[in-house]
């Protein structure tokens, strides 16, 4: 990535977040969702870790919080109150982890008190700092810029679960002053009931649970907050009562009569936190407050404090954040699809983008007044969501991170599949022509039949599906589908998507017959696929699809009429093809997604000579693709097992051929062993 570009980004996104964040703590009027905020963060910390040399002091990845208003007492923390970074996969989580040993060392993290762990979900709330003289509640103030706060001790005196008076009920003496932080919430339930309230009164509704808490506490009538049944969960001591773990804290807390949360857990590794937070994204819809996340601490608070501080937060503890359900990408070109009544389709390709769990690569425009509305050019960074049961969706821009360079999208006037002049109904744009659209959807089911890419699952009712929804414009886009662009959509779920994926995925390695028979050129059947790609073959150094496109566009009708079987017709058929401008576009994108061309061989093949059994329902390739690898390789596909087997490849519910093989001692493959023989895997 270009230096320039990539320091003219980071401002870009600096001023940006600056700007989110003010409105976000220290008014309370978000105007973007917390998750498309995350993303944005998360791209910066990335960025700066990337290229340390463009840190500055001031970046939000090295500040805490909002600016105090006015209108409260200001309050100095006795210690800085710190943010935490956020991480959103396992792979940034074992980032963090690794970049921890560097720092304390594994010597040190070996000694560490266990369990090794401190996780707590993290309330999507306010944070606040609570402070105790001889037990008794004195002060209590907002995080505000980590240093200096706001003075709310009066409405947080409404909160029923912040003690006035603590009272000792275990083996811990409550210390002479004392400073405990916390969160302050409110429940789903409560936001509901006054949010009813404002409509009532003609005013205007709170977005989320976090604004409305936040917003009560800062009430300048504590009569406000005491209207509203605000909430609060207590999580750290930042006084030194000789507390040797994090969990020993929440138990001191716990014992001077603090709230605590009983879902908080000791766990002592990566994986068992891994698990922790999956389970409460699956959960979190049951609970009655918000959480986004887990917060994981190392136990251990010598080794904790240890860790340091880097920029805005420790090194010990991070924000393990929830998959998001709205994040922002980069739009890296639309397409026009073409649908099956003609009718154009915009379709944005995305940098992939975690959403609800999953990649996405693409977001419907819907039509050309859409990309208008939303002025959305390629190169923008936009918010996209995934709701329902369609494809995922751009909901705005980002204009203030342009570099100058987007391009916009102008109103084709000419059909891209067949060349016509197209015409206008309102807001849609059509192709005149009745048979342009089930053109391309019959060249895409050609292209997934069993005789060419023989891709199973991608049948006519799912093709017309994706055509409808423009995930498809031409075959190529086949190769470059994810999970999370089609799992919403109805006949879909988790398992299905991924199990399509994974076909996909496995007929990437295709024989160059096979692959010039999909391409659907004219008069050409599978035999004369095969000649060609013998022809192809014998006089190509190189076996790929740059080769290929090259070879054949080299090629006159008279080259090609020296193959047995191939006339005058075919010959001319076969070089228009290869001269079209845009099937050479159509070979660049297929050579893009992965697809690889093999030679089909004939000596040395794997299976030469072998009997084998398939058995079982397989996941990654169809039973008819398993049988064509197994003869493409020389082996005997067989029905039954018996003594002369020599291998049965097993699917999942095997029954009783695979009880059979495992009694007469036959080798027994898994579908991957047997993939990985024939070089798929």
């Amino acid at each position: 990535m270009d230096k320039a570009f990539v320091k003219e980004r980071i401002q870009k996104l600096r001023k940006l977040i600056d700007y989110h964040r003010a409105l976000y703590h220290t008014f309370d009027a978000p105007e973007i969702s917390d998750e498309a905020f995350d993303t944005l963060k998360n791209e910066l910390e990335e960025l700066e870790q990337k290229y340390p040399e463009f840190v500055i002091a001031s970046s939000p990845t090295q500040t805490i919080g909002g600016k105090p208003l006015d209108k409260f007492v200001k309050v100095r923390h006795e210690m800085p109150m710190h943010s935490f970074f956020d991480a959103f996969s396992e792979e940034e989580m074992k980032e963090w982890y690794t970049r921890l040993e560097k720092h304390v060392g594994t010597t040190m993290l070996g000694k560490a008190t266990r369990p090794l762990f401190y996780c707590e979900l993290k309330i999507d709330g306010l944070a606040v700092e609570l402070v105790y003289e001889n037990g008794v509640f004195a002060k209590g103030s907002t995080r505000g810029d980590g240093i200096i706060g706001e003075d709310v001790t009066q409405n947080l005196k409404t909160i029923s679960s912040i003690p006035t008076k603590l009272t000792q009920l275990g083996k811990w003496s409550i210390p002479k002053h004392l400073v405990v932080r916390g969160e302050i919430f409110i429940s789903k339930k409560e936001l509901e009931r006054i949010n009813k309230e404002q409509e009532r009164k003609n005013q205007k509704s709170f977005a989320n649970t976090r604004n409305l808490a936040a917003g009560s506490i800062r009430q300048l009538d504590p009569a406000v907050a005491a209207s509203r049944k605000l909430e609060s969960f207590q999580y750290a001591i930042a006084t030194n009562c000789g507390q040797r773990t994090h969990e020993e804290e929440h138990k001191m807390l716990a014992s001077w009569g603090f709230s605590v949360s009983s879902d908080a857990r000791a766990l002592d590794s990566l994986e068992e936190v891994f698990m922790f937070r999956n389970d409460w994204e699956k959960k979190r819809e049951k609970l009655g407050y918000e959480i986004d996340g887990v917060v994981v601490i190392l136990n251990d608070e010598k080794i904790f404090e240890a860790g340091g501080i880097v920029g805005k937060g420790p090194r010990g503890a991070i924000a393990y954040k929830f998959s998001p359900r709205q994040a922002t990408t980069i739009v890296e070109a639309i397409k026009i699809q073409v649908g099956r009544t003609g009718i154009l389709t915009p379709v944005a390709v995305l940098k992939p983008v975690g959403i609800s769990g999953v990649t996405i690569t693409h977001a419907t425009l819907h039509n050309f007044d859409e990309i208008e509305r939303l002025d959305v050019r390629i190169g923008d960074t936009v918010v996209v969501t995934r709701s329902g049961d369609v494809i995922p969706k751009i909901i705005a821009v980002i204009k203030e991170l342009r570099s100058g360079k987007e391009k916009k999208i102008s109103v084709p006037k000419i059909c891209p599949i067949d060349g016509s002049l197209l015409s206008r109904d309102g807001v849609l744009v059509r192709c005149p022509n009745p048979s342009c659209g089930a053109k391309n959807k019959h060249q895409i089911l050609h292209f997934v039949s069993r005789g060419a890419f023989n891709i199973q699952g991608l049948g006519e009712k799912i093709v017309d599906r994706f055509l409808d929804e423009g995930l498809l414009v031409d075959v190529a886009d086949i190769f470059s589908l994810q999970e999370g662009d089609i799992a919403p959509l109805e006949r879909f779920g988790e398992k299905s998507a991924q199990n399509l994926i994974k076909q996909i995925d496995a007929v990437k390695k295709i024989n160059v017959g096979k692959f010039l028979y999909a391409l659907g050129i004219l008069h050409v059947g599978q035999e004369t696929a095969n000649d060609l790609a013998k022809f192809f073959i014998s006089r190509s150094r190189k076996i790929d699809i740059p080769s290929l496109a090259s070879f054949f566009e080299g090629c006159s009708s008279g080259d090609l009429e020296t193959i047995t079987d191939v006339g005058p017709v075919v010959a001319k058929s076969v070089v228009e093809w290869f001269s079209n401008l845009r099937n050479k576009k159509l070979l660049e994108d297929l050579y893009d997604a992965g697809v690889i061309l093999e030679e089909k061989k004939r000596e040395g093949r794997a299976f030469e000579g072998m009997k084998i059994v398939v058995t079982g329902t397989l996941s990654l390739v169809s039973r008819q693709r398993a049988r064509e690898l197994i003869e493409e390789q020389g082996g005997d596909f067989q029905s039954d097992v018996s003594s002369r087997t020599n291998a049965v490849v097993v699917g999942e519910n095997p029954g009783s051929k695979y009880t059979k093989a495992k009694e007469l001692g036959v080798s027994i493959w898994s579908e991957d062993d047997f993939l990985k023989k024939v070089g798929v895997r």
